[in-house]
């Protein structure tokens, strides 16, 4: 079986990221992890322009989150993300945050996704070159813990 995809990338906590006492709010940490599984996306052959073009988008039907730490005004942060399971119609996607100056765990995420096609919102089942990355998820864990990360470049 192949080894899934992953990514790699950073972000730097802005002024908005944060609430009047300099520390990040909760919704910025969607935010970082939506960047992630943007470039995930792109990984696993979902570009945003094709996915623009023909209509067919992942769609986040649920988000489990855990914040271990809290980021704080100016610190860069490393988000890394990797395809965690497929199934017929569905994917999880798991990512975690680190503090790069110290490798400090902000925190974790995993999220269910679906491919729908608009406007209809018609459920899609996943493309079939995805069918590489099904198996035994606890064999597949194992592997994708040592497997190399894409580094991707975001630019704020």
């Amino acid at each position: 079986m192949t080894v899934a995809p992953r990514i790699r990338t950073q972000v730097q906590v802005m002024f908005f990221d944060t609430d009047c006492g300099g520390v990040v709010s909760n919704i910025a940490y969607l935010r970082f992890i939506e960047i992630a599984r943007t470039l995930l996306a792109e990984e696993l052959g979902l570009a945003l322009t094709e996915m623009a073009e023909n209509q067919r988008y992942p769609v986040v039907v649920r988000t489990e989150i855990d914040y271990r730490r809290a980021a704080k005004l100016g610190d860069q942060l490393v988000i890394e993300g990797r395809l965690e399971r497929v199934e017929r119609v569905r994917f999880w996607c798991a990512f975690q945050i680190t503090r790069l100056k110290d490798n400090t765990l902000i925190a974790q995420c995993r999220q269910m996704l679906a491919l729908i096609e608009m406007p209809e919102g018609k459920l899609l089942r996943l493309p079939e070159h995805w069918e590489k990355y099904r198996g035994d998820d606890s064999a597949e864990l194992q592997r994708e813990s040592q497997a190399p990360t894409s580094d991707k470049k975001y630019t704020q």
